[in-house]
């Protein structure tokens, strides 16, 4: 006898697939499969920034950077948003030629004796004491200067590699049920400004058609009440669609956990903010750390008690899998490493300036920042774009 298909017992004694699975016998696409959870990335590039705010050691930092540029390099997808990362390789190298440049013209707090060259000193008022312009350039003042740009610089490059990494459209999708309205909004923002662009652009193209003025003041006033007018029409078009699809909903929660989801999620931004700054800085390299962990603790227990009141379900949910969590142990491995290091031996994570010293690599820290090429090994290799000059075949 054939099992009954649609209808019948057998069918109806059928379990119901979970949401966000595919029907069973269904295959999933492999470009799904081989993707990584974007948070994986993200937590694997702010240890590694994490890292480099521990040292200010030149050739450590530029390690740092050859570790992440080349992840990025061999697991960059074909994306438009993946080109992010040149961008913040620039922005970096701004930051450091800025650090240098006003070392050279305001002066370096590290005094010195080696003497590059002197500048014409501006003189200042009394009530400016502290402050110069221009006069004696140091060796000394400009290495100070070089290395701590260097750690920002790094810092950089590493947020840059998670954008490049990450999908943000993915990540957003991602977010906790109590950030589900921040996601919508940021969404909904990355979606108007291009149209916003486009509309200005396009009434710019019909009035030089027209022969009518584009630019200064009254091209500005009359391509922009346009614009305007038509993103109200979206946004009440948009409005109108998401009170239709149940947005902004919420289930009834009873008042103690209101309050107890207030109490964790306001303690754990505030030990975040301490754990960090005892992170940042040389004083507060003992409690920071701990601080941090049971900030982010409280912090993840007030977001999972304010998902409740969120009614909101996720269509093909991106998997944790064992690839996320070496990826994520690979950078919490190397920062935990390097304030490990900084802690048992200050002086090669920190080379002193005065007196000027050549700077030396210390291996095993060194080996430890090499443990962030695991992404580069244990992640797919994205997908090759096709040659549209093939032809395809059938």
């Amino acid at each position: 006898m054939r099992e009954a298909r649609g209808s019948g017992r057998a069918g109806l004694a059928r379990p119901r697939p979970e949401r966000g699975t595919p029907p069973a016998g269904v295959p999933v696409p492999r470009a799904r499969r081989a993707q990584l959870h974007p948070g994986a990335w993200w937590l694997w590039a702010l240890a590694l920034g994490t890292a480099a705010t521990r040292t200010t050691n030149p050739l450590l930092l530029a390690l740092l950077i050859t570790v992440s540029g080349y992840v990025v390099a061999v697991r960059r997808p074909h994306t438009p948003w993946a080109r992010s990362y040149g961008a913040f390789v620039k922005l970096a190298a701004a930051v450091l030629l800025l650090r240098l440049a006003f070392a050279v013209f305001l002066g370096s707090p590290i005094p010195g004796t080696h003497t590059l060259f002197t500048l014409p000193e501006v003189p200042l008022p009394d009530w400016a004491q502290g402050i110069r312009l221009g006069g004696r350039v140091t060796a000394e003042g400009l290495t100070f200067a070089l290395y701590d740009a260097l750690r920002l610089a790094a810092l950089l490059i590493c947020v840059g590699a998670a954008n490049a990494l990450a999908s943000p459209s993915r990540l957003l999708k991602s977010l906790p049920g109590a950030l589900y309205e921040l996601g919508v909004a940021v969404v909904v923002a990355l979606t108007f400004a291009p149209n916003l662009i486009a509309d200005v652009r396009r009434l710019r193209a019909a009035r030089r058609l027209r022969g009518r003025p584009d630019k200064g003041v009254r091209g500005l006033v009359q391509v922009g009440l346009p614009v305007l007018e038509g993103a109200l029409e979206r946004s009440v078009s948009l409005a109108a669609a998401m009170d239709a699809r149940g947005y902004g909903r919420t289930a009834e929660v009873p008042p103690a956990v209101r309050r107890t989801t207030a109490a964790l999620t306001l303690g754990g931004l505030l030990g975040v903010c301490a754990g960090t700054y005892g992170l940042l800085t040389a004083e507060g390299g003992s409690y920071g750390l701990p601080v941090l962990l049971v900030g982010l603790a409280s912090a993840l227990a007030g977001l999972r008690l304010g998902g409740r009141r969120t009614l909101r379900t996720r269509y093909r949910p991106d998997p944790w899998d064992a690839r996320a969590w070496l990826v994520s142990a690979s950078g919490a491995a190397v920062a935990a490493l390097l304030i490990l290091a900084g802690s048992l031996d200050p002086g090669a994570l920190r080379p002193g300036v005065v007196p000027l010293e050549p700077p030396t690599l210390p291996l095993w820290p060194a080996a430890a920042v090499l443990l962030g090429l695991l992404p580069a090994f244990v992640t797919p290799a994205p997908e090759a774009v096709p040659d549209p000059r093939k032809e395809p075949t059938t």
